[in-house]
């Protein structure tokens, strides 16, 4: 088949995609643009004069533990520096989540769900949805990294901060470093979809990749540098935007681009359509004990889960924990920053600053919870669920297993963020007690994260199309923990997040009530959930 004619389609399939994952699209791109905007935006309430940024920019110049999370620490007394320092690093990993999404949507997902097949029994080329999924991703990156640049351009942050107004190249060199890291994981992701059979295991081959690439960067930031140039972030963050503009490292990423563009094509001449290079092996004749009850199944299914958000939150709270005793030299005098931790009336700082992570670190669990609730949509949607029914497994036994893992999984969750927040600060400061004082109450969060995951098991049981509710429930806590004060939220619209009631320890005493109310709280939307679910027809 000549070239031309195994890409037949691939312009239809195209227009097809982009209007499917418009907006999608538009939402991640805004998500990403205010990642960054916000970080300008926030600087002139934060540091009331330049001297308290010099101040700030000298105690995170050096910090290890900055420097790994973040990138490397480079014109941190300037507004433009300070931007791309918060910023970069996790808008490569949301730029890299959209474009592992929207490939393994159009490649994996398809072939799984039939789609895929459905569309090559049309006069469409064997090449011809490859390229598609491949160039959705590519254009979406061209948008996220547009919107990024044209929300810089609009960015006023008082002159009385150093490095205002932004550079215009190095606005437009930060939104184009962001596309092309967005290319090269485009290009892992579809390499990542030859691979396997299943979008499952394509996902998480893809978010290997990226994590990977995380790592590597903060590992060679913090040592001689070398690991960085093996990391698109790294490659992206050795652009200096702000602080010495540099375009050559953009080759780098237009190469890798290519490159994993060639080796997946390549890959994908050497398998036949719904298989994958690496072949799936069969399982056991005979389940084991494990697997013959409905909770068994459930921790077989979201095991991968559970140990993966463990390890993401104990790394995220070793990081705040990491920061010790310097977030006095980091914050300051500043009022703004006092009134914006929980806690802000305390008079030590540093534990109204942990206990602000620690509601930071819950909200990041709640993640966990409500794609846990998810899950068995999924089984549902798959066809699962009805054969396992057909064994004689009860419809209420099989959702009790997916809601026992949920909750004992959200624990451990919560549990992994609060050691590594207590081991981060005691390895940096010496004091062991921290361990107790900042991991304990971690597992306090445990009603109101359970609160979010019972709405959106309620939304399960009765309107399962709805579910992005448990998520819209997320996003008012994040929206309500960091703006509300500022925003002066009236008190009752506050106290609908769960979160607001939780006694902020170690600043403030336990209380044993509010905790209790919103447990149960947090009980009664799961049992309705489960009620509910009882009552709908299946699918």
């Amino acid at each position: 088949m000549s070239a031309s004619a195994s890409l037949v389609g691939t312009g239809l399939l195209l227009r097809s995609h982009l209007w499917r994952d418009k907006w999608m699209i538009l939402w991640w791109s805004l998500g990403a643009a205010f990642l960054y905007w916000s970080q300008g935006a926030g600087l002139a309430g934060v540091y009331a004069t330049q001297g308290e940024l010099d101040r700030a920019a000298a105690s995170l110049d050096g910090n290890a533990a900055f420097i790994a999370m973040l990138g490397p620490a480079r014109a941190l007394d300037t507004v433009g520096g300070q931007i791309f320092w918060q910023a970069s690093a996790m808008g490569a990993v949301v730029v890299g989540l959209m474009s592992m999404f929207l490939v393994g949507r159009h490649t994996r997902v398809d072939e799984e769900t039939g789609r895929d097949e459905l569309i090559r029994g049309a006069p469409i080329g064997r090449h011809a949805p490859l390229v598609a999924a491949f160039g959705v991703a590519l254009i979406a990156s061209v948008v996220m990294g547009a919107v990024l640049t044209l929300s810089l351009f609009t960015l006023h942050v008082d002159s009385h901060l150093k490095g205002m107004p932004l550079s215009i190249p190095d606005s437009v060199a930060t939104g184009v470093g962001l596309t092309a890291v967005g290319w090269v994981f485009s290009g892992t992701a579809l390499i990542a979809a030859q691979l396997t059979t299943s979008a499952r295991g394509m996902y998480g081959i893809a978010g290997v990749v990226i994590g990977a690439s995380y790592v590597l960067r903060a590992v060679g930031d913090v040592g001689n540098g070398v690991l960085t140039w093996f990391s698109p972030i790294g490659w992206y963050q050795q652009m200096y935007p702000y602080s010495g503009l540099r375009w050559w490292p953009l080759a780098l990423l237009v190469v890798a681009a290519v490159v994993a563009a060639v080796v997946g094509n390549l890959l994908f001449e050497r398998r036949d359509v719904g298989a994958g290079i690496l072949v799936s092996r069969p399982g056991p004749p005979r389940a084991g004990a494990g697997l013959q009850s409905g909770l068994g199944l459930a921790w077989r299914l979201q095991r991968g889960s559970v140990y993966g958000w463990t390890a993401g939150l104990f790394m995220t709270g070793l990081a705040y924990g990491a920061m010790g005793d310097s977030v006095k030299d980091l914050l300051g005098d500043n009022q703004f920053a006092l009134d914006a931790m929980a806690g802000g009336g305390a008079l030590n700082l540093v534990d109204a600053f942990y206990s602000t992570s620690l509601v930071i670190l819950a909200l990041i669990g709640s993640g966990f919870a409500i794609s846990s609730v998810q899950r068995p949509r999924s089984e549902e949607d798959d066809g699962h669920m009805e054969s396992l029914l057909a064994t004689g497994l009860s419809r209420s036994g099989w959702l009790l297993g997916h809601v026992t893992v949920t909750v004992l999984g959200t624990l451990v969750v919560l549990a992994g963020g609060g050691l590594g927040l207590g081991l981060g600060y005691a390895a940096t400061t010496g004091d062991w007690d921290a361990l107790a004082r900042y991991g304990v109450p971690a597992l306090l969060y445990l009603p109101p994260v359970l609160v979010l995951s019972g709405i959106a098991r309620l939304v399960y049981g009765v309107a399962p199309r709805l579910l992005l509710v448990g998520w819209l429930a997320l996003v008012f806590c994040v929206v309500v923990l960091i703006f509300g004060e500022f925003l002066k939220f009236p008190d009752w619209l506050q106290g609908v997040s769960p979160f607001d009631h939780m006694p902020l320890m170690p600043v403030e005493d336990f209380d044993a009530v509010p905790v209790l109310l919103v447990a149960a709280i947090a009980a009664l939307l799961s049992f309705a959930g489960q009620m509910a679910f009882r009552r709908r027809d299946i699918g």
